[in-house]
């Protein structure tokens, strides 16, 4: 049996096809430990019963009930995850085996379905996703290049044989290039445990970075004793947080996010796949993070970007998490099944582009007449499948505009209606300055003023 899998066309729609049968074999000078890494890919693909283009519900028409809908709809504001206020939909969520789960649409920050989200669970590697963040920001600093030589210390020695390994050793010196490689790819703890080192100072002081982090980021239920995902009782998270911290890494770090995509690195003269079977099955996923352990069970965060139909050079992207799966065919079975629940099921729409002018409305008392006001940045909005023919913005204006008004300031806000129901809304500001007009100017307007109807 084949997988079907997503093949983006010339409309950008993509269309499925059969995935043929290609053993994917242990490379030379790989150890026979990394084997259970790079099983055969035709194998797991046989076993799949998924096909991405085989959905058991058909894309949902919208009636006139949109209480339930507009549960479904939702925006993106100051990059948070916006979470669905009922999940009453009429768009039932795929079956899942996870223990815990969620889907969400990136671009506009929805949630579209998830399972036990808020539950404690165990990240085994998929801590790596925040050690890769903060090592980003290293990078970004400067406090650490790519060319920069490590001398890894005896830590790395400690590393398992039954673990995840890049293969470094101790005394020996490794470029950070590799070392994120092999973090990455390899999901590496040996790579991990040296960065960590190196940004940190330690370990411990790196785990202190880590937990800094999450704080910052809003990740309410998450707390790290380790840099590598092992089995700790204090070192917790959730389907949610894990899903704010990668939707972050995605947007801050684009420039290092590529190397999520890579289907292999090679260091020591050996050559290891990437654990994330989704790169091989679906050609729109470009990440992220694979995740054992005994204790966690199989876990994966996956994303797939594809063109956004409407909106030319614009692409959606859907994000997964699942932890606590009983079988690595498990985790990706669900994983593929919830990225095509999200673009099979919801459309995502651009309400206003970047800068793009939404109103002129006039100013009093100040040395322009008008004010050029809209959205600084690109704004979103998911709902579902045979909706967004019925999606209009209603502009409502803080009148009336007196200068002096600054770049960036809020004038008013975007309400999103559908027949008459607000699904969601966002501020309107003013896209140039406006500074106050002479003293005549202002006294005349002012004047002019105690004649308009407020």
């Amino acid at each position: 049996m084949s997988l079907g899998v997503y093949v983006p066309d010339r409309h950008g729609t993509g269309t499925s096809v059969s995935l043929s049968s290609s053993p994917y074999r242990r490379p030379a000078g790989m150890p026979v430990q990394c084997q259970r890494n790079a099983n055969d890919a035709a194998l797991l693909q046989a076993q799949m019963l998924l096909s991405l283009t085989s959905s058991s519900s058909s894309p949902m028409k919208f009636n006139a009930s949109l209480s339930r809908a507009a549960a479904a709809a939702a925006l993106v504001v100051c990059g948070s995850l916006a979470t669905l206020p009922a999940r009453a939909q009429q768009i039932p969520p795929p079956p899942m085996t996870a223990k815990a789960w969620t889907i969400v649409d990136v671009t506009s920050g929805q949630v579209l379905a998830a399972g036990d989200a808020e539950a404690r669970v165990e990240p085994a590697s998929l801590t790596k996703i925040m050690t890769s963040y903060l090592i980003f920001e290293a990078l970004r600093d400067k406090r650490i290049s790519m060319d920069q030589t490590v001398i890894p210390g005896e830590s790395v020695r400690k590393v398992g044989r039954d673990e995840s390994r890049t293969f470094i050793e101790a005394g020996k010196p490794v470029t950070v290039h590799d070392l994120v490689y092999g973090m990455i790819i390899q999901s590496g703890n040996d790579a991990s445990i040296a960065l960590a080192e190196l940004v940190g100072g330690s370990q411990p002081g790196f785990v202190e970075l880590m937990n800094r982090a999450a704080q910052r980021m809003g990740l309410k239920n998450t707390h790290y004793t380790n840099v590598d995902g092992l089995t700790d009782p204090q070192h917790y998270t959730t389907v949610a947080d894990i899903a704010t911290l990668s939707t972050r890494l995605i947007q801050d770090f684009p420039e290092y996010y590529k190397i999520y995509s890579e289907k292999s690195f090679t260091y020591n003269n050996i050559r290891q796949p990437n654990r994330n079977r989704l790169l091989y099955l679906d050609p729109t996923v470009d990440g992220l993070k694979t995740g054992h352990t005994k204790e966690a069970g199989y876990c994966l965060v996956s994303t797939a970007s594809r063109p956004m139909p409407g909106a030319a050079g614009v692409s959606r992207r859907v994000l997964s998490v699942v932890v606590g799966e009983p079988t690595e065919r498990a985790r990706v079975q669900d994983s593929l099944s919830a990225l095509n629940y999200g673009y099979q099921n919801f459309d995502t729409l651009r309400v206003y582009a970047a800068n793009q002018v939404v109103a002129t409305p006039k100013v009093w008392k100040g040395k322009e007449s008008e004010l050029k006001i809209g959205v600084k940045k690109d704004t979103f909005i998911t709902v579902p499948k045979g909706m967004a023919d019925k999606i209009k913005p209603q502009l409502e204006l803080r009148e009336p505009l007196i200068a002096p008004l600054a770049n960036g300031a809020q004038v008013g806000t975007v309400k999103v209606m559908a027949d008459g129901k607000q699904l969601a809304e966002f501020p309107v500001v003013a896209l140039a300055d406006v500074p106050q007009a002479s003293f005549i100017g202002r006294a005349w307007d002012a004047l002019r003023l105690m004649f308009v109807k407020k």
